[in-house]
């Protein structure tokens, strides 16, 4: 690839995706779709919940019997890396009678999973199928019946092929979602990086802690660094634990709004800089990880400047931390001190907070609650 077509692809456009909740609706109506009107329908038009209306290709549709029929979509994620884009999405559609109440029952099939926790959105005993989707689906069936000039009572059962599998991949065990993945979506439409799903787990998983009494949360910023908070904090419930991601700020104010008191982070060294620095979100591409304010804090602890123009010119923060703590660990202090007062400051101070951070071998360097730990 030449240079320029190399940049080319670089700053091309994104392409929006749609969700789970978007392929479910579309299915129920090409299933219903193929049952009133006999025709297998190539794609289907779905209207979302933020009010636009798109086209939803249709994977294959099939008559089971005179009152029976499915439909397949393959889910569409766009440019977002998303764990369910490709997995196919069904409907299973049945018209139950032809009467004047109009009446859909939404149910979940294989690879949908069952909420078994308090907290969510959906009750505990009932698929995991958000009421957005849920809407969705409902006005999808809703329009066939008024075009064939039929009402009645419709069946729609959702099912995921791959749910189970899928769902391994996901965090929803932890939520009290067994046995298959989520039905999502706010807006129907999966905007590519927007981490609306990430947020919304946060989200999920912060009310799950809450309404199983849970007081004091652990913050970490992935799965390496909850493993590490989940061996220093053995006695935690599962559910205390939350990956926030790069959402440090925004994890923070939720957790404030359901009244949590004490939050405990958890982090490496690379992140924990981040934060220091009063970043709102720790993605590299949201905020670069400036090693010159590592430099500056640790001049003003008086280092040499030799060691102080090592830490500028470090290629990471890897690098950098190797200097620290060989050379001037006391700096480790300073940047622990810092991320708990942006953290304070995230959360207006009416969460008091405690971290720690840890090494790249896995091993904690620092601890809030004590100070450094000798390196």
């Amino acid at each position: 690839m030449s240079r320029k077509n190399s940049k080319k692809h670089k700053h091309r456009k994104l392409r929006s995706g749609f969700t789970t909740g978007t392929a479910a609706a579309a299915a129920a109506k090409g299933a219903l779709i193929r049952l009133l009107e006999k025709r297998s329908p190539l794609c289907v038009m779905v209207n979302l919940l933020n009010g636009e209306t798109w086209r939803i290709p249709v994977e294959a549709v099939c008559e089971k019997s005179r009152f029976e029929a499915e439909c397949r979509v393959v889910k569409d994620a766009g440019d977002d890396p998303d764990v369910t884009n490709g997995a196919v999405i069904g409907a299973r559609v049945v018209f139950l009678k032809r009467d004047w109440v109009f009446e859909v029952q939404i149910v979940g099939g294989e690879g949908v999973g069952k909420v078994t926790k308090p907290g969510l959105e959906v009750l505990p005993g009932e698929p995991a199928i958000n009421s957005g989707p849920r809407k969705m689906i409902e006005e999808s069936v809703r329009q066939v019946l008024e075009r064939n000039q039929k009402n009645g009572s419709v069946r729609v059962e959702i099912f995921v092929p791959e749910g189970e599998r899928l769902a391994k991949k996901t965090l929803n065990a932890r939520l009290g979602i067994l046995g298959g993945i989520s039905i999502l979506g706010t807006t129907g439409v999966v905007r590519p990086m927007s981490h609306e799903a990430y947020t919304a787990t946060i989200f999920s998983a912060l009310s799950v802690a809450r309404a199983g009494g849970i007081k004091k949360i652990v913050m970490s910023t992935g799965r390496r660094s909850e493993r590490c908070a989940q061996a220093f904090l053995p006695d935690m419930a599962p559910e205390g634990f939350i990956q926030i991601g790069d959402f440090f700020s925004q994890s923070l104010k939720m957790a404030v709004e359901f009244g949590f008191e004490n939050v405990f982070l958890a982090v490496f060294f690379g992140k924990a800089v981040k934060m220091a620095q009063g970043a709102e979100c720790t993605h590299a591409a949201k905020t670069r990880l400036s090693l010159q304010s590592l430099a500056a804090w640790a001049l003003e602890r008086g280092c040499d400047k030799a060691l102080a123009e090592r830490l500028e010119m470090a290629n990471t923060a890897r690098e950098a931390f190797d200097y620290v703590r060989s050379d001037f660990p006391l700096l480790i202090n300073d940047v622990g001190e810092r991320l708990v007062q942006s953290a304070m400051r995230f959360s207006q101070h009416q969460i008091h907070v405690d971290a720690v951070i840890f090494d790249y071998k896995e091993k904690m360097v620092w601890d809030s609650r004590k100070g450094i730990k000798t390196l």
